[in-house]
């Protein structure tokens, strides 16, 4: 009778490459520990940069822009990492802020 892992090598993940399975046949393949990239870390920044200022614009209105830059950040990040409709998206969201903070300044 055939079992899963006695031919000595266990699949990580679906699309990842096979290794020796080392630990017998019922061992468990060990997922790779992702890497903090600095386009990571840009990534990392520029959404919380869009937290925190969203969260303050009741206090002031260059909170409002504030948040605009940081959609610009997290549109770059976007279409920098591959994921454009995610970059488009941010853009909008840019250009939103931007206006709302062009009619709080005119009313404020």
């Amino acid at each position: 009778m055939f079992r899963a892992g006695d031919c000595g090598w266990t699949l990580k993940a679906v699309g990842a490459k096979a290794r020796p399975n080392d630990g017998g046949p019922h061992a468990r393949a060990q997922p790779d520990v992702p890497r903090l990239t600095p386009l990571s870390l840009f990534g990392l920044f520029a959404v919380t940069a869009m937290l925190v200022a969203y969260a303050l614009e009741s206090r002031s209105t260059w909170w409002i822009l504030v948040f605009a830059g940081a959609c610009v950040l997290g549109s770059a990040y976007g279409f920098l990492q591959g994921a454009w409709p995610f970059g488009l998206v941010e853009a909008v969201w840019a250009a939103v802020a931007v206006w709302r903070w062009r009619g709080s300044r005119r009313r404020g």
